[in-house]
């Protein structure tokens, strides 16, 4: 018996091995280096190996573009055309994300908790937030994450499929988790997540189980080769086929697979909502297309009743359920629901150019959505004021009480994180106590029971979700605003944006490929999700931050939400998405161009 040495192409690794080697290294760093600079080694850590991705993939565009693309690992990774684009569009957005991630604000401080297993408002809590405790963690799980995002959709083979979702799948259940406030529904976010990515799974591997009975094999390319060949086991492969692509629509957040979405964009920490909204997506839709262009395309006929309702219900869920959503975070959250019908209109369609649309389109919509919820997560709270005058407290005392515009905020995250801010202290400027309305020693009222007068400033809270805390942020915060109406208008698919140039691609391929009733409801649905976005935009700018529009007194009218100052990464990778989307919608046409030259699929 011998023993022959695989043949790797080493070189066609590059991108995944120096962001999973990165991972590593960034595990080992949290176990030896002290921790007054670990924060500082792990961010160079992951900016470096995400930099170093984005050149490894620029180094083998030529010869992928000349030759169409290599096996690697005996077929298990198929590195092709579209592959590189989603490498080079996951790290890019994934390297845009982390500094959100890794932005601090005035405070000081981030947006994860000082520690993740300690119980929400518990002294354990308490202890670790005075302490100064960092959860610098989080970089290396969204390294391990970035990293089976990139496997997921360049996989050849059903074995190494289920690996990678896993490998992208656990880091961003724990990570959902680690929000410093509203830690119940963060956690309770993290559960919700983890227990129906579970069951998806579950799904996944019991088609995957499936498809090998029918065929024999799991390779993409052996087990399209049985559906032409192999008769009498229809079943076997109908029903494969189907809970295979229903583990990958939960990743992308189709309907009736969305449920997780909305609650785990809220509760989740706002950087990694971000993160999680934009580079999950690329992936999913990556290994979707490839599942779907490659494997099962003889199934035509057989799966696309089933995928035309998909995609219209999604479009239909997505645009309706979010006009009337009063937290911003559900708002994007359901307008990605929303996105994600429109990009199965492009996987539908069957046709080449459905790949360069859907590819476009994922790099369009993930810069808007980093961006967006970067900005989420700068506008803030600020707490009132009230001066003691209650007995045995003197005139000096000073009680921090949440603001009223917007505390009464839709479901249950606003209680949470009322309750969150109350148990956690005063340290930092990060909480506050609410105020009562009885009078005693607390000084929470005067002896005639009228509460204390409240004061213009206080402290910084927590992030501002609720719409009506936005009001007049136009006019206090111009740039801001503008910049977010800008990734609100891509969102909208209005020209000159790059959404604008995204929807034209792929309702276009949706014609092309004879699905143009697909087409039909997405600009419908489009022209209906305008309404939310353009109310957020009108809310910004020509509405009081006390209800009904504006006048020349609320200049002196404090707003129910404050931008804070930061450290600056953040405004960083808002810039550079604002940069992204006006080119994109401007000058689409060279990258187009290069997605459109490579756009072939591997069998």
């Amino acid at each position: 018996m011998t023993f022959t040495v695989p043949d790797i192409a080493w070189a066609q690794l590059t991108p995944v091995l120096i962001v999973l080697g990165a991972a590593v290294v960034g595990v080992l760093v949290e176990a030896l280096v002290p921790r007054r600079v670990r924060r500082v080694v792990q961010l160079t850590l992951t900016l470096v190996a995400l930099g170093g991705a984005v050149v490894a993939v620029a180094a083998l565009w030529n010869s992928v573009a000349d030759t169409g693309g290599t096996e690697v690992l005996g077929g298990s990774l198929l590195v092709d055309g579209p592959t590189l684009v989603l490498w080079a569009i996951t790290a890019v957005l994934a390297l845009l994300a982390v500094l959100v991630i890794a932005d601090r604000t005035a405070t000081g401080e981030d947006a994860f908790a000082p520690q993740g297993a300690a119980v929400p408002g518990s002294g354990y809590e308490e202890a670790a937030r005075a302490a100064g405790l960092e959860q610098t963690e989080v970089y290396p799980l969204v390294l391990f994450a970035t990293g089976g995002m990139l496997i997921f959709p360049a996989t050849g083979d059903l074995l190494t499929l289920f690996v990678a979702l896993e490998v992208l799948s656990l880091p961003l259940y724990l990570l959902t988790g680690l929000s410093r406030r509203r830690r119940l529904l963060s956690q309770e976010a993290s559960m919700k997540y983890f227990l129906l990515g579970s069951f998806a799974s579950a799904l996944l591997l019991f088609g995957i189980a499936l498809l090998y009975g029918f065929s024999g094999s799991l390779r993409y390319a052996e087990i399209a080769d049985a559906v032409r060949t192999v008769s009498g086991m229809d079943g076997l492969l109908l029903a494969g086929s189907l809970l295979v692509l229903a583990g990958l629509l939960f990743k992308v957040g189709a309907v009736p697979f969305h449920s997780w979405t909305p609650d785990v964009y809220q509760g989740a920490p706002t950087p990694i909502t971000g993160f999680m909204a934009a580079c999950t997506k690329v992936a999913a839709f990556g290994a979707l297309v490839r599942v779907f262009y490659t494997v099962v395309p003889d199934l035509r006929w057989d799966l696309e009743p089933v995928m035309w309702t998909v995609a219209i219900a999604t479009m239909a869920v997505g645009t309706v359920v979010a006009l009337v959503q009063t937290d911003i975070k559900r708002v994007l959250a359901y307008s990605s629901i929303a996105h994600a019908g429109f990009v199965l209109t492009g996987v539908v369609a069957l046709v080449q150019s459905g790949i360069t649309a859907v590819l476009f389109y994922l790099l369009a919509y993930g810069a808007a959505t980093v961006g967006a919820f970067g900005i989420v997560s700068l506008v803030r709270e600020r707490g009132a004021v009230r001066a003691g005058a209650g007995a045995g407290v003197g005139a000096a005392a000073r009680v921090p009480a949440l603001a009223t515009a917007g505390s009464a905020s839709a479901g249950t995250g606003a209680s949470d994180g009322t309750a969150a801010s109350a148990a956690a202290g005063a340290s930092a400027g990060s909480t506050a106590d609410v105020v009562g309305t009885g009078s005693g020693a607390d000084g929470a009222a005067d002896p005639d029971g009228e509460e204390p007068p409240v004061e213009a400033e206080g402290p910084i809270l927590g992030e501002a979700t609720h719409l009506s805390q936005w009001a007049g942020l136009g006019r206090t915060n111009p740039v801001l605003a503008t910049t977010f109406a800008l990734f609100l208008l891509s969102f909208a698919g209005i020209p000159l944006t790059a959404g604008f140039t995204g929807k034209f691609a792929v309702f276009s391929a949706a014609v092309e490929g004879d699905a143009w009733p697909l087409a039909v409801v997405g600009v419908l649905a489009s022209a209906a999700a305008a309404f939310f976005y353009v109310r957020i935009i009108v809310l910004m700018f020509f509405t009081s931050p006390h209800g009904g529009p504006r006048d020349d007194a609320d200049d002196e009218a404090r707003p129910g939400a404050v931008v804070v100052a930061s450290q600056g990464f953040a405004v960083v990778a808002i810039g550079a998405c604002a940069v992204l989307t006006v080119l994109l919608g401007v000058l689409p046409g060279p990258v187009l161009d290069a997605i459109a030259g490579v756009a072939q699929l591997l069998p």
